[in-house]
């Protein structure tokens, strides 16, 4: 690693450095002043055009209260960090001036004094508080993540009022040198599991991290599964929530997604508004996501299973009904099947890229038209339209969109692998799959918790999976929290 370059009492050789540090870099304004009251005190100012607010920021006040000490007085107020704003940092060494610069602040050289100060105030430009766009609720918070990782820090203590939680940060990207926070409850988290994501992030080198799925995917123990082993979200009281559980945020700057760890299967299934409305409704809805994930996987290879080995199965005026809508069209059910597949895929992927408006009508218009476009010209039965529409809305119904993905992938596999050998493949299929997510672990936490190990936790995450108990009978947080601080609610006589 290079020496690193040491601030000297000289101006003229820290704006030097300075100046070979940043050259050509038409972006950054340096600016040398006189100050004090006889403007003896020579001074100089450098800050990145659009982050720094001349008109009317601390900084201004800074400068302003400095035009009227003398030289001396201004070296001691410099030494005696006695500035008037909380917020400000000194610097030792050019490099970290460097770094200091490139947060979106502004840095101050004075003559005759050895340290650079980082002067607070706008930052970068950035879209500030935004609305949740996914993991829309009923009820609840619609504040979402933006993408200032200080805002989005602030979003979570306003929402957690504790001085026990607990935000690391951290530099990552050789070149990015992007903010990285660990936000976390202190008492409740266990100290092992922080002391792991960080040797995980400490874990390898990359030139930038410029959004969080960069550090997900460098993360992740069982890179090559389909299934995220960490929890994203872009909302703050979702954020909120799993540290009260004793899990731990990740936030990036630059990126209005959160990543939450340690995660299970179950996880994902869960909504925010889950807590928020009645337990019946609440348990309805999470069963119906259930029932929608396993579809959203299984249901075009299991009508190509029945249609094509086990017709036996369905009643013969259905079997009639079916025979009757494929008259007439060329290709094989399997054929069928992945046209209508890859046709609503491509549909999805222009909506989204469309902007606004335009995305919404080609997704609805689009569908409608091709579909029965299709069905007209006997290039696919109708009841194959049915059957892709239905695992698309079940695919919908997923609340994590990362989580969505793997069952959209694996639909593919299970649509081949019923084509070649029917029922018997279904089966096969399915148990590869349970047996992968029976191996798949999220910083030491089962994937599939609490339907394996919840004797860990006496049982006490089975109120909250397939159905949500009574919100006054989920007194204890979950396996993620430290075991002898699991207690969270308790009713008063």
């Amino acid at each position: 690693m290079a020496e690193k370059t040491k601030i000297s009492e000289r101006l003229d050789e820290n704006i030097a450095h300075m100046e070979e540090l940043f050259h050509t870099c038409d972006d950054i304004k340096k600016k040398r002043m006189n100050l004090g009251k006889n403007r003896d005190v020579a001074c100089y100012l450098t800050f990145i055009e659009v982050s720094v607010d001349m008109g009317n920021s601390a900084l201004l006040e800074v400068l302003k209260y400095l035009r009227g000490l003398e030289r001396e007085e201004i070296l001691r107020v410099l030494e005696q960090n006695a500035l008037g704003t909380s917020d400000a940092t000194y610097f030792t060494t050019i490099e970290e001036a460097g770094d200091g610069l490139l947060t979106g602040e502004a840095i101050f050289f004075v003559d005759g004094f050895a340290k650079a100060v980082k002067i607070p105030d706008d930052g970068y430009p950035n879209m500030g508080i935004n609305e949740a766009d996914s993991e829309k609720v009923v009820r609840g918070s619609n504040e979402g993540f933006g993408d200032s990782v200080k805002q989005n820090a602030a979003l979570i203590r306003k929402r957690i009022r504790s001085p026990q939680v607990k935000v690391k940060e951290k530099k990552m990207g050789v070149r990015s040198n992007t903010n990285v926070y660990l936000v976390y409850m202190e008492g409740i988290v266990y100290p092992e599991l922080v002391a792991k994501i960080e040797e995980r992030l400490e874990g390898f080198e990359i030139d930038g991290v410029l959004d969080s799925g960069v550090i997900e995917q460098l993360s992740e123990e069982k890179w090559y599964s389909p299934f995220p082993q960490f929890q994203t979200t872009e909302r703050p009281d979702r954020a909120a929530m799993s540290i009260l559980d004793g899990r731990v945020v990740v936030l990036s700057d630059n990126s209005p997604i959160a990543l939450i760890l340690p995660t299970d299967y179950n996880s994902f299934i869960k909504t925010s508004d889950d807590y928020y409305n009645r337990w019946e409704i609440a348990s309805f809805e999470r069963l119906l996501r259930y029932f929608a994930s396993f579809f959203a996987m299984t249901l075009p290879g299991l009508y190509l299973a029945v249609t094509n080995f086990h017709t036996q199965i369905l009643p013969t005026t259905l079997l009639l009904s079916f025979a009757d809508a494929r008259s007439g069209v060329p290709f094989p059910a399997v054929i069928e099947v992945i046209i209508m597949e890859l046709s609503f895929e491509l549909l999805r992927e222009a909506g989204v890229r469309l902007p606004g408006a335009m995305g919404n009508t080609i997704g609805i218009v689009g569908g409608l038209i091709i579909g029965q476009a299709a069905v007209e010209a006997n290039l696919v039965s109708p009841i194959v339209v049915i059957v892709i529409s239905f695992t698309a809305l079940c695919s919908f119904a997923v609340p994590n969109e990362e989580f969505a993905t793997a069952f959209r992938l694996l639909k593919f596999f299970f649509i081949g692998i019923c084509a070649w050998l029917g029922f018997f493949g279904f089966l096969a299929g399915l148990l590869a799959v349970l047996i992968h997510l029976s191996h798949l672990k999220s910083f030491g936490v089962p994937y599939l918790m609490p339907y394996v190990a919840a004797d860990l936790n006496d049982y006490e995450d089975e109120r909250d999976f397939l159905w949500r108990q009574p919100l006054r009978l989920l007194w204890k947080r979950p396996i993620y929290a430290k075991k002898n601080n699991r207690r969270k609610l308790r009713m008063k006589q």
